[in-house]
């Protein structure tokens, strides 16, 4: 992707903003995670973001790059895509769905919140989450289900303290390559449009992600 195409991705902060990843732009370079665990200060084998690899070392389509988001929608074969995991404070959060003990609350902002004295490690967050996104640092692995041992579960905020301030995440404000997304729907939406690029996410997955607002995409 040109350099010229690429610009801030935090495009605004606060309520119901959104972040959402351009794929496309996305390098692996693991940036966001050193981001993330420095301003959490969390411990080296614990993480808030990932980096996902889809068709490790395959090659797309003609006429399409290794990161083309846009091959999916043109039904081509996109070859090796990076895609940046993290919760994605979902309006239509499954998560908080399941959740037996109301440790997870779709917030009046917008955000995904954890009550963590409320979590009894069930992991019924993390088999319902499409993404990931729930953590379980302290699991005891094969007792969890049966016990409710899976440890208190940790994910990404979305650095929703510093928005409060006026900052944006810090995996997106260190992203090298602005392929982190922070903003409404619409400003999302618009600026994947203007860099020529396309979300990942099919549309039962943008349904979940951002509910009614996920018209925007299409």
């Amino acid at each position: 992707m040109p350099d010229e195409v690429l610009r801030d991705g935090v495009m605004s902060t606060g309520p119901d903003t959104r972040i959402f990843p351009d794929v496309e732009a996305c390098i692996d370079c693991g940036g966001c995670v050193v981001a993330c665990k420095r301003t959490w200060d969390m411990p080296r084998d614990e993480q808030r973001i990932s980096i996902s690899t889809m068709f490790e070392g395959q090659e797309g389509d003609e006429g399409y790059n290794a990161n083309s988001a846009t091959a999916i929608d043109d039904g081509a074969f996109p070859g090796e895509t990076s895609i940046p995991m993290q919760c994605y404070h979902c309006e239509n959060a499954p998560c908080v769905s399941v959740c037996p003990t109301d440790a997870l609350i779709k917030t009046d902002d917008g955000f995904v919140e954890l009550e963590k004295d409320r979590c009894i490690g069930c992991q019924y967050c993390l088999s319902a989450c499409p993404f990931g996104a729930p953590q379980f640092p302290d699991s005891d692995e094969g007792v969890a289900s049966i016990a409710g041992s899976g440890g208190t579960m940790d994910k990404c905020t979305m650095c929703e303290e510093r928005q409060e301030i006026g900052k944006g995440p810090a995996c997106a404000e260190e992203c090298a390559t602005d392929a982190i997304l922070v903003g409404e729907s619409q400003e999302i939406a618009e600026e994947l449009d203007r860099r020529g690029s396309a979300s990942f996410f099919n549309d039962d997955a943008l349904g979940v992600i951002f509910g009614e607002e996920a018209e925007v995409f299409q």
